[in-house]
């Protein structure tokens, strides 16, 4: 290493330098990251409008609790209509001694009873008289001063800030009345936020499969368990917080119109903040926006990184991929910590201006009440009133100028969120006809499929596939056999053509029913890290333990889960992968026998048993093909010479049909080409 070479990590070093130079590019234009779907991230504020609109709407989850919030918050601000004149009132009347004149004290008209009550009591029958109302007030409300919250104490990383939205609330209130409105904070965060994640879900996993293989894991875990945490705030803070603090707002400027009379300067000073700060954040949202926006690109981005590596860890450690991987992992770490110091830098920024603002008014304000307290226009109890409203006043001010700009970051979550509850689904293109019981069976009419990005798999296929057959697709690799399997539990849509069952498009079939009916058995092994019974189960629920046994026998798995340690209860890995690759496949396979659906469907089946475990699998699919459609796809011509009826597919068009021996007596077919290559003999 020369001594002109850093001597730290590349990651460290390189990384920061490199997002440095692609700073301003990419925070103009927002970047793609690692997607390939959701691939606009400009939000405008008409957009913006729009998702605050659509998370408000959420709130029917949670009609009652947002009612019982909205009506407690309201309640609270009636204390602070009195708190503040009781310290003139102990300022003037019980330190200073001044005598209580209820209709000359310079006092809003709410005050006016208690006033009342009080005059003509001597100074320290009056400040019994207030502390008493004040122990009241504390014992139902507590001081106001830092009301009641409770959340994850943590930093500004996700998890934590998720963790907060959603099991956090708070309230203006202390003691009794702020654990109540609290809990009642709590449950409709809650609930709003498991709606809307919920409805997430549910959109993704009906995500058609040519958008699933463009999506990666890691942004949608992303999305729904941090992005959409931010449902919350926006609710919050676009109905609560502006609502109240505009109510405060009004509260006090109603106060010091006490003051009109004696320093009208005030009154003008404190109506003219308001508009004042707001115009002034409004421009600063765009940037705000498009900053949080990839800064959460960039936390999916690590997310993915992590992800992909750990799910495919065999193939990096068997690779030697682990540093490669690892210096992935760092630069995308490090992109998302810097996304992250960009987002707050700008918010700090506009705090910082804000409070600039507000100190400089406060000194005015200061300045001119000063004066009149000296010239004995004011007595010392008005001043502290009034530096007291302008707290009040240049707190409301800030807080409605940054309202609209605190919304950003939560726009641009929901935005990731939003996004895929409005990308086409397979609910999109659902028929409304039930399928029952399959007599005929499936025919292909003239169809063709193109993938989005042009490449064309199935060419001008017409094929009948009749109830009580076993056929098998068979063909080289990328011929399209798995495609024209998919076509018929509509994991792929024809681009022409149709594909039929029972003489109905597949397309007018309500999607459930479908699937009902039609079980796939992918090639690869799709198990779940729970117990043999259960991952059988996930098919069938209501399986009988009778069936669950057979369907393991069915598919040869009787011997290897007798050896496990808890039998069928023993719970397996990660995608079973505690269990052999042989083991998975045959697991894959019962879980499909043991369901009921008419038309079965299994991708290479037998790619990884034993012969003996071969020939009796290919037994039990004869036996239930006796009363359903059955399709095998597979490349092992011991399987295959077994089907009732071959459909020999190349380059995405049907080039032979019929049994194995009729096939090969064809010493031209393409069917006997293929099987002459695959065994090396003519």
């Amino acid at each position: 290493m020369s001594m002109s070479e850093p001597t730290r990590p590349g990651p460290d070093h390189s990384v920061v330098t490199t997002q440095r130079r692609r700073l301003l590019s990419g925070y103009k234009r927002g970047e793609r990251f690692d997607d390939h779907i959701d691939t606009g991230p400009e939000i405008s504020n008409v957009d913006a409008v729009k998702i605050v609109w659509r998370a408000v709407k959420l709130l029917g989850h949670a009609k009652g609790l947002f009612a019982t919030k909205f009506l407690m918050s309201t309640a609270i601000w009636i204390p602070g209509l009195f708190l503040g004149w009781f310290g003139k009132i102990i300022m003037d009347h019980v330190i200073l001694a001044r005598e209580l004149d209820a209709d000359q004290a310079l006092f809003p008209p709410h005050m006016k009873p208690i006033l009342r009550f009080l005059e003509g009591r001597e100074p320290m029958e009056i400040m019994l008289m207030v502390s008493i109302m004040f122990f009241i007030g504390l014992l139902v409300i507590g001081t106001r001063a830092g009301g009641t919250g409770a959340g994850v104490h943590g930093g500004r990383d996700a998890a934590s800030h998720a963790e907060n939205a959603i099991s956090s609330g708070g309230s203006r209130a202390g003691s009794i009345w702020g654990l109540a409105e609290w809990w009642v904070n709590v449950r409709m965060n809650q609930r709003v936020a498991n709606a809307l994640r919920t409805r997430l879900f549910n959109r993704l996993t009906r995500v058609p499969m040519t958008s699933v293989d463009d999506q990666r894991v890691g942004d949608q875990i992303y999305r729904v368990i941090y992005d959409s945490s931010e449902v919350p705030e926006i609710v919050y803070q676009s109905t609560f917080e502006p609502f109240f603090v505009f109510l405060g707002y009004l509260i006090t400027m109603y106060q010091l119109e006490t003051y009109a009379n004696v320093a009208p300067e005030l009154i003008w000073l404190a109506w003219v903040m308001f508009p004042v700060v707001l115009l002034s954040t409004l421009p600063m949202t765009r940037v705000i926006r498009r900053a949080n926006h990839n800064n959460r690109a960039a936390g999916a981005a690590t997310t993915n990184a992590m992800e992909e590596t750990m799910n495919n860890i065999g193939a990096v450690q068997s690779l030697g991929g682990m540093r490669q991987e690892t210096r992935k992992f760092a630069e995308r770490s490090a992109h998302q910590f810097w996304r992250e110091r960009l987002a707050m830098v700008i918010g700090v920024a506009l705090i910082f201006f804000i409070s600039i603002f507000g100190e400089a008014i406060g000194l005015i304000t200061g300045y001119i009440t000063s004066g009149f307290a000296i010239t004995g226009q004011l007595t010392a109890g008005d001043f502290f009133a009034l530096l007291g409203l302008y707290e009040s006043v240049r707190g409301a001010a800030g807080d409605f100028g940054g309202l609209w700009v605190k919304l950003q970051g939560a726009v641009a979550s929901l935005r990731r969120v939003f996004f895929f509850i409005d990308y086409r689904t397979e609910d999109d293109t659902d028929g409304d006809r039930e399928l029952a019981a399959i007599g005929r069976g499936v025919s292909f009419e003239d169809v063709d499929f193109a993938y989005p990005d042009g490449r064309k798999a199935l060419t001008n296929i017409n094929l009948e596939l009749a109830a009580g057959e076993l056929v098998a697709f068979v063909g080289p690799t990328g011929a399209g056999k798995t495609s024209l399997a998919y076509m018929i539990p509509a994991f792929l849509r024809a681009t022409r053509g149709r594909v039929l069952i029972d003489g109905v498009d597949v397309g007018d079939y309500a999607l459930d029913s479908l699937r009902r009916e039609v079980t796939y058995v992918f090639q690869e092994h799709q198990l779940l890290a729970e117990s043999v019974r259960d991952n059988i189960r996930f098919a069938k629920p209501d399986a009988t333990d009778d069936e669950v046994l057979a369907a393991l026998g069915a598919a040869g798995c009787t011997e290897f889960v007798e050896s496990l340690p808890e039998g069928i209860d023993t719970v397996l890995g990660r995608s079973g992968d505690t269990l052999s690759v042989g083991q998975q496949q045959r697991l894959s396979i019962a879980r499909g026998l043991v369901r009921d659906s008419k038309i079965l469907i299994l991708d290479e089946p037998t790619a990884a048993l034993d012969p003996r475990t071969e020939n009796a699998l290919v037994r039990a699919l004869h036996t239930a093909s006796e009363d359903r459609l059955v399709i095998v796809i597979a490349h092992r011509l011991s399987t295959i010479r077994q089907a009732g009826r071959i459909v020999f597919i190349e380059d995405g068009e049907i080039r032979d049909v019929g049994d194995h021996d009729t096939l090969m007596a064809n010493p031209d077919g393409p069917y006997r080409r293929y099987v002459e290559l695959q065994t090396g003999s003519p």
